[in-house]
């Protein structure tokens, strides 16, 4: 059976964002064109990675460019998604590892998403062996998801990214923890109250 790929070449959509409530949510990234949509799980720890970096990428773009290249500094407000992931939500697979590069020639940031995979090693060299093999196998490698963007889309996939992220629970003041509805035992009170 040969490899899975769903491309989407500059999609209509490209966001992440999550179904449930704060702190019992699962974080996605959803590709759409047209009627086709494509959603990949992945941790929130994942989606925060994603967008730092896909911002910092696209930064350095510029730079390199001396502003020549087609980024906008920020987020483009006329491309903000704010709107609900497309329903209904079916996982294709959950997210392992991540690629992110920038195509000069294409001015596209090109975003991989690969399905998690476990791999049986002894030795961590065995297992960075078998983990090189399984990302380069063209033909039986995972399921991935690769997404092509104009660095606008790409700015504004960062920014509704980041955005969801910190729109979980709000953190502890004292602990940074986040905050359950239902309580929180502070690691930083000790099962003390602290005096004013």
């Amino acid at each position: 059976m040969s490899r899975q790929v769903f491309l989407y070449d500059q999609p209509e959509r490209f966001v992440a964002g999550t179904v449930g409530l704060p702190g019992r949510r699962t974080f996605f990234l959803q590709a759409s064109v047209g009627s086709r949509v494509t959603s990949v799980a992945l941790e929130k720890t994942q989606v925060a990675a994603l967008a730092e970096r896909m911002d910092e990428l696209l930064d350095e773009v510029v730079r390199r460019s001396g502003g020549s290249a087609a980024v906008p500094a920020m987020a483009p407000t006329e491309i903000t998604d704010t709107a609900p992931l497309d329903t209904p939500v079916e996982e294709e697979f959950r997210v392992g590892t991540m690629a992110l590069a920038w195509d000069g020639e294409e001015q596209r940031m090109i975003v991989e998403a690969q399905a998690l995979v476990e791999l049986d090693a002894e030795t961590d060299e065995d297992l960075a062996e078998a983990e090189e093999r399984l990302l380069q196998d063209e033909e039986n490698g995972p399921p991935m998801l690769r997404v092509r963007l104009t660095g606008a889309q790409a700015r504004a996939f960062a920014k509704r990214a980041l955005d969801v992220v910190n729109a979980g629970r709000p953190p502890c003041p004292l602990c940074s923890l986040p905050l359950d509805p239902e309580g929180h035992v502070c690691p930083r009170q000790n099962g003390y109250r602290r005096g004013a």
